[in-house]
């Protein structure tokens, strides 16, 4: 007899008011916090701590895609012949402007994990060739480094280890050890051997910012491509300035920290790389082979966004990185105290817009299905609040990623919440050890 499975929980759809960006734009935007939350369409009472995860899109934001959607199926090919090049150029301007790159090294792509994909398997790799990665690298780019290694030509995979909480220093002084000795043992005398890093600009678990500007220099130095994971860097890092960075390749999402409609990545090739990219993935109609002539590097392939409107009408990137960081650090120092635990960072050197907190929560209890899903059930339908969880170097952490539309009364309810799944986890695991 099969067992009856347990119903499916429904979200509540929260009835969402009409809003006209061009006119909610001549007005005074929120103040933030609370107040905030009515520009985006949560159901009511649900404390939000994970914006990292899944970004969060404002109603205007959601209306301007609406309208786009609208202008497109009342004539699909007018709107692809004639406005779609028109959006597609001033969507890239605007973001090129916005990480210091040149308009022509930008191109979209859906989300991070395609960026990576799309630089990694347009290398023509060898063996002997020379794949870095880390070991907090995000699942599926750590994966398709280690699928690269696996099939002909198998190039060799090495994996830089953190252990946190480390100094930027630190991190900077064993990466370029790391570096040294994969040079090393990978001797190159002909340097001919292609070496490519994938290095995290902002970690996805636990949430720290690395001095990955700096780890880019090294890598230069080194002969050896960079590859710049950034899905938590824009519009949560500032003053990006990839002109200046000089990374060989980088991709962002746009639609974790930026606003934009799901899903949304930018990916940077400079001009000198741009041989390196033969084809988007999958391959599109445009591709021409460097048999035919006229080939120029990437095609280009783009999501549309109205989200830097929106930022700039709520006070501009400083001003909302300023608020998110500065609750991200109270929030953290609060919710260790509930907690009586420590935070990873606590100088918050590293700490961007996600904190790390530690849960009180003993190693020994595994991340197993059944206890990932015991947190899981009891944050979302217990609690209706959710913030990301992991086991990191010897202990559990929760990240929690602040927004505009946080208060730090948000840090009790979570801290509520992961009391009492906790409570829950060490009470299965007694059970189960006595």
């Amino acid at each position: 007899m099969v067992s009856p499975q347990p119903p499916t929980p429904t979200c509540q759809v929260p009835v969402v008011a009409v809003v006209d960006p061009e006119e909610l734009y001549k007005t005074r935007p929120p103040a933030f916090g609370h107040e905030m939350r009515k520009l985006f369409g949560f159901n009511p009472g649900y404390v939000n701590l994970n914006n990292g995860a899944n970004g969060s899109l404002p109603l205007p934001v959601r209306a301007a895609y609406d309208t786009l959607t609208t202008e497109l199926e009342a004539n699909t090919d007018l709107f692809r012949t004639f406005q779609l090049p028109h959006h597609m150029k001033r969507a890239r301007e605007r973001v090129a402007k916005l990480i210091g790159a040149a308009t022509d090294e930008c191109v979209f792509v859906n989300n991070t994990s395609l960026g990576v994909n799309t630089v990694l398997r347009n290398f023509s790799f060898d063996r002997g060739d020379v794949l870095i990665k880390f070991n907090v690298s995000y699942a599926t780019v750590s994966n398709v480094v280690k699928y690269l290694g696996d099939i002909p030509p198998s190039p060799t995979v090495s994996t830089f280890n953190l252990l946190f909480p480390m100094t930027p220093e630190a991190i900077i002084q064993t990466f370029r050890e790391h570096i040294r000795k994969v040079k090393e043992e990978n001797n190159d005398l002909n340097q001919t051997r292609k070496f490519v890093a994938v290095i995290d600009s902002i970690v996805s678990h636990p949430g720290i910012l690395l001095p990955w500007k700096e780890m880019v220099a090294i890598c230069r130095d080194a002969g050896v491509y960079s590859l710049i994971d950034g899905a938590h860097s824009i519009g949560q890092e500032l003053d990006i300035n990839l002109s200046e960075a000089r990374p060989d390749f980088w991709i962002s999402s746009c639609h974790k920290w930026l606003y934009t409609k799901r899903g949304c990545a930018i990916l940077y090739v400079p001009k000198r790389n741009q041989h390196i990219i033969k084809s988007p993935i999958p391959t599109s109609k445009l591709y021409l082979s460097h048999q035919d002539e006229g080939y120029e590097g990437p095609q280009d392939f783009v999501k549309l966004f109205a989200s830097l409107d929106f930022r700039e009408w709520i006070g501009g990137e400083h001003k909302i990185n300023e608020y998110t960081h500065n609750l991200a650090i109270e929030g953290g120092k609060h919710l260790a105290k509930r907690f009586e635990t420590s935070l990873l960072d606590p100088d918050g050197l590293m700490t961007p817009n996600m904190v790390n907190v530690e849960l009180p929560m003993p190693w020994e209890i595994h991340d197993t299905e059944e206890v990932i899903n015991l947190i899981r059930d009891t944050l979302l339908l217990k609690w209706n609040t959710f913030a990301s969880y992991f086991r990191h170097n010897g202990k559990w952490w929760a990240r929690c990623s602040v927004q505009i539309y946080n208060e730090i009364s948000d840090f009790d309810v979570i801290a509520d919440a992961f009391l009492d799944a906790c409570a829950k986890v060490k009470e299965l695991h007694t059970g189960r050890t006595r």
